[in-house]
């Protein structure tokens, strides 16, 4: 079982949203901490209405190459939704990224509907950076 279906499971056992919260802010706490010198320009994700970093490395395992993700945010319940991206995201090959939808994912989780405007905005532009850096390391292969 993966990550992102671990968080799914989890997901789907609670009924009240106020406690999903709970849940998406523990599931940030629960991210290793973003080291200050990778909260920089280059890390950082555009159209988040906080503060979000990505640090997005390619890793070659058995001639594969895979993205890992780590990332980072100033706000709580930001910092849940980057771990959930980063759940979903991290370790795939940059083809798994990006022919991945994380929109059924994010209907499974009834994200949208639960999100400010701004925060899902802040979602999109961070699945876009990941997409972006993948399709950037397909270039470069």
């Amino acid at each position: 079982m993966s990550a992102i279906d671990d968080i799914v499971t989890d997901f789907e056992s609670i009924d009240d949203w106020e406690e999903r919260y709970r849940y998406l802010i523990e599931l940030g706490r629960a991210l290793e901490p973003l080291p200050d010198s990778m909260r920089n320009e280059v890390n950082k994700v555009r159209g988040c209405a906080s503060q979000v970093w990505l640090d997005i490395r390619s890793l070659e395992d058995d001639g594969v190459r895979r993205l890992e993700l780590r990332g980072d945010s100033d706000a709580h319940i930001v910092k849940g939704l980057v771990a959930i991206v980063i759940a979903l995201y991290s370790g795939r090959t940059p083809n798994e990224i990006l022919a991945l939808d994380p929109e059924a994912v994010f209907r499974t989780l009834s994200l949208r509907e639960h999100l400010t405007p701004q925060r899902s905005n802040g979602v999109n532009s961070m699945v876009e950076r990941i997409r972006r850096d993948a399709r950037a390391h397909l270039e470069a292969a």
